[in-house]
């Protein structure tokens, strides 16, 4: 079977605190003026990639996973491992966390945990996050949520482009107005909201809040955790380490005009920010662009990225007592 990189066709999710920077930034064609999320590379039920080249054209990344293991190195998961997002909080996402995997398959019907991590593309001048909290026993979370304490309870954060955070699971967390985000997770959709600022949706109600569940696995107190990344300079290259651990590795490549890489483990995640640029094999050439998403395969071989371009590159861990 030739060689090819898989290129995938993003889908949109519309949120309450979306807008319109996806098509701004990305020239996406977008649903609604309130889209928040591009699902960039995903194999999850609530909203499938397709691929758009080359001999598995037409395919979900759900399909080549249960019939195509051997494009993932038959990864020793039951589902595909990861999902790729870019967020435009056009207004503030709910404060909310996510559990780890054993409370998530307990009480989310078998789904993962949600562990992630963001890079932030762009962001308004003075833009912030919640990030963590500062409750230090359990039952001074309880009674500051009951009281309403959120200018006290939240931690803040100022952020800049370029920063990274990882936000593990029993994280309380939260994007806020004028961020646009990618963010690398775990193939999880589950979400339990804290505090959504008493908005109401197009119907007048409120969105559900999940508290009994959110106390049950926010982490307290707080632990922060801090990732500035490791650079490592190469021929064509630089290469940003963000984070390497028990769920994926993230990386940020900065490529000037030629780079050549190998890759020897299981299958590679790509997603262009910005440039424009080519993607080489030995016998054919892929165009690049900003806003493309793809999948390098299991046992790809070497491959040469040309041109000036800044991608976000992750990969699934090697499981802790896997093959």
């Amino acid at each position: 079977m030739k060689k090819e990189p898989l290129f995938l066709e993003p889908i949109f999710q519309e949120r309450i605190w979306g807008g319109t920077r996806l098509a701004e930034q990305f020239g996406y064609k977008i649903p609604s003026e309130r889209t928040g999320e591009c699902w960039a590379i995903s194999a999850h039920p609530n909203g499938q990639t397709i691929v758009k080249n080359g001999s598995f054209q037409g395919k979900t990344l759900g399909e080549l996973w249960e019939q195509h293991r051997e494009l993932f190195g038959y990864f020793p998961s039951d589902r595909f491992p990861l999902l790729t997002k870019i967020l435009d909080a056009n207004a503030d996402l709910s404060v909310q966390v996510h559990p780890d995997d054993a409370y998530a398959n307990e009480h989310e019907r078998g789904e993962l945990g949600k562990t992630e991590c963001w890079y932030i593309i762009d962001c308004k001048e003075g833009a912030e996050l919640v990030y963590g909290h500062n409750a230090q026993t359990k039952e001074e979370l309880k009674q500051m949520i009951h009281e309403g304490k959120w200018d006290q309870l939240l931690r803040r954060v100022k952020i800049k482009p370029g920063d990274f955070f990882y936000v593990p699971s029993g994280t309380v967390h939260a994007l806020c107005e004028g961020t646009l985000v990618l963010e690398t997770q775990q193939n999880s959709d589950t979400t339990y909201r804290i505090y959504d600022y008493d908005r109401v949706d197009e119907n007048g109600k409120k969105r559900e809040l999940h508290l009994e569940k959110a106390l049950d696995v926010i982490t307290v107190p707080h632990i922060d955790v801090t990732y500035n990344g490791q650079v490592t300079k190469m021929a064509g290259a630089e290469i940003v380490t963000f984070v390497e651990n028990d769920y994926f590795t993230v990386q940020k490549w900065n490529i000037q005009e030629e780079f050549t890489f190998e890759y020897a483990k299981y299958f590679l995640l790509v997603s262009v920010l910005s440039g424009k640029g080519e993607f080489c094999t030995e016998n054919s050439s892929y165009p690049l662009k900003k806003g493309d998403h793809l999948i390098v395969p299991h046992q790809f071989g070497r491959f040469t990225v040309k041109g000036t371009v800044e991608m976000i590159v992750s990969s699934p861990a090697f499981p802790k007592s896997g093959s």
